[in-house]
């Protein structure tokens, strides 16, 4: 083991000990160190990190910058061991900061997507992706969380999932729709008939393993091209994180619509969504002009209201 790479596994050893989980980090590190070793340097320069973030030479600036994070996290522990490695300043890579368009799903289009995916050529993907997306779509949970869910994570007697060491390292539980509880016992009926090898993972590729979160980003777009779903706009592409936007957005109306305290029920959301603040979820507002429409109509009338 060279001693950039032992100094990165000490680093990624050093963080996640603090909590960190540093998936994506390792992969772009991993990749980072092998180009430095190419270049036969012995330490991170801003240069050598500039050339390497900055690549593919064709890709939006947000990409090069998302590359060079965890550049400077890496840079600055190894500053502290050999005391020559050059920090890349915050801001190196100047890019303009936005969010992408949430692609809103109808009812009608979730209910195409499941059905593009039972009919996937594999037994095993046929169960596992529409369980997969009837439970994002029904909870909003984030990709990461769902795939990493394991059985004994749902509790079928009382329709609860248990999101461990979600985002943020907090656990939270959630409670499901019938209809959703019913799903998933259903489709651990089928998977239990089909043999696949042993795992805890409660949601199971094809070759009986935990279900790759890459893997499912390249299957659920194959799925929205079979169910007829297409970009809306340059910024608005339907995405798998786009049922947890949906999600958050068809319950805020539906508070809406009833007249419901909505203030006092936000907080219910975030735990429910797994955010650190309801300033977070308030987001949402933004997503779809009917949500804003509502909101000012609720602004207007406590405004008519005031003496």
């Amino acid at each position: 083991m060279t001693p950039l790479r032992r100094a990165l596994a000490d680093y990624l050893s050093v963080r996640r000990a603090l909590g960190s989980k540093l998936d994506r980090a390792e992969k772009l590190l991993g990749q980072f160190v092998a180009y430095l070793e190419d270049q036969h340097a012995a330490t991170v320069t801003i240069d050598h990190a500039l050339a390497w973030a900055t690549r593919p030479v064709n890709a939006s600036p947000w990409w090069w910058a998302m590359r060079m994070s965890p550049v400077r996290g890496f840079a600055t522990y190894l500053r502290t061991v050999d005391g020559i490695a050059e920090i890349p300043p915050a801001g190196i890579i100047a890019y303009g900061r936005h969010r992408a368009t949430p692609y809103l799903y109808s009812s009608m289009e979730i209910v195409a997507m499941i059905a593009a995916a039972a009919s996937l050529p594999n037994p095993v993907s046929r169960a596992s992706y529409p369980a997969l997306i009837g439970v994002l779509a029904a909870t909003g949970m984030r990709v990461g969380e769902a795939v990493a869910l394991n059985v004994q994570d749902f509790d079928a007697d009382d329709g609860v999932l248990i999101v461990r060491e979600g985002k943020f390292g907090k656990t939270r539980l959630l409670p499901l729709h019938p209809t959703t509880a019913s799903g998933l016992r259903v489709y651990l009926r089928v998977r239990a008939g089909l043999r696949v090898a042993v795992t805890d993972a409660l949601f199971v590729s094809t070759a009986g393993t935990r279900l790759d979160h890459s893997r499912v980003h390249k299957v659920f777009k194959k799925l929205t091209r079979v169910a007829g779903l297409t970009a809306r706009s340059a910024e608005c592409r339907p995405r798998i994180h786009d049922l947890r936007h949906s999600f958050a957005v068809a319950t805020l109306l539906d508070w809406y619509r009833r007249a419901d305290d909505v203030p006092a029920l936000l907080p219910r959301l975030s735990t429910y969504l797994g955010h650190t603040d309801p300033k977070h979820t308030y987001w949402y507002l933004s997503a779809a002009p009917e949500l804003l429409a509502l909101a000012a109509d609720r602004l207007q009338t406590h405004l008519e209201g005031q003496p």
